[in-house]
């Protein structure tokens, strides 16, 4: 289904000195949803950057009404831009990405096309997208953590793409400020009985800058978060 008047869409882009690849990610959003979407926002969530993303974002604003800058005045590692992107989203299906875009456009219209008959989307990767010996273990580690710690069947639990319904979103009071707060969504709505579905895409490789999602003090507060949630979910029993 990709007929323009069948979705209004919340396009989310937390965002972290992004200066090399914003612009081009909302533009090549707008020229998605043009072909998609009945109504659309697209929510870019300023995580105090350095490089000056925020102003340049502010800038696109002021000639396009369908973008919505938020400006955070200080780093959450990126789980508070994320909440606060969410909390902003005001359209009936949000779409999730990072704002280098790495998935391609026909992957999120396949994506849609999947939410038929599900309340999240969450894709994948099909390849091995990471060079680096380190950021892979770190993955595996990771979601096979989040699979037995929670019990999440997860393939990729911080991939770059999320499709929701606002509904799972709607009353998630949401406490992780680090990458975590994906795996709290899932587990959240898994309490629910939400419908999840995924969907299997190869990610585009990062054209311009670099990913903070490795640095040791986001990896730190990432654990940090999973322990206290795990330890929440315990006591509440």
């Amino acid at each position: 289904m990709t007929d323009a008047a069948g979705y209004n869409i919340s396009f989310v882009l937390p965002m972290f000195n992004e200066s090399g690849n914003i612009a081009e990610t909302v533009a090549g959003i707008s020229s998605l949803a043009g072909t998609i979407c009945a109504d659309y926002e697209i929510v870019v969530v300023d995580d105090a950057s350095t490089d000056g993303s925020g102003d340049l974002v502010d800038r696109l604003a002021q000639n396009d009404p369908h973008i919505k800058p938020i400006r955070l005045k200080a780093n959450t590692l990126f789980g508070g831009a994320l909440k606060a992107g969410l909390k902003h989203a005001s359209k009936d299906i949000v779409v999730y990405t990072d704002s280098d875009f790495p998935a391609k456009e026909d992957d999120i219209k396949k994506a849609l096309e999947v939410l038929n008959g599900a309340d999240i989307v969450t894709a994948y990767s099909l390849v091995i997208k990471d060079k680096s010996l380190k950021r892979i273990v770190m993955s595996k580690v990771y979601n096979f953590l989040v699979r037995i710690l929670f019990g999440l069947n997860i393939k990729d639990i911080n991939s770059g793409l999320k499709l929701y319904r606002r509904h799972v979103l709607d009353g998630m009071d949401l406490k992780s400020n680090s990458p975590f707060v994906d795996a709290e969504i899932f587990a959240e709505a898994a309490k629910k009985n939400r419908v999840i579905k995924q969907y299997g895409l190869i990610f585009q490789p990062r054209a311009n800058g670099n990913s903070a999602i490795s640095r040791m003090s986001v990896v730190a507060a990432t654990f940090r978060d999973m322990l206290k949630y795990k330890l929440k979910s315990a006591l509440s029993r």
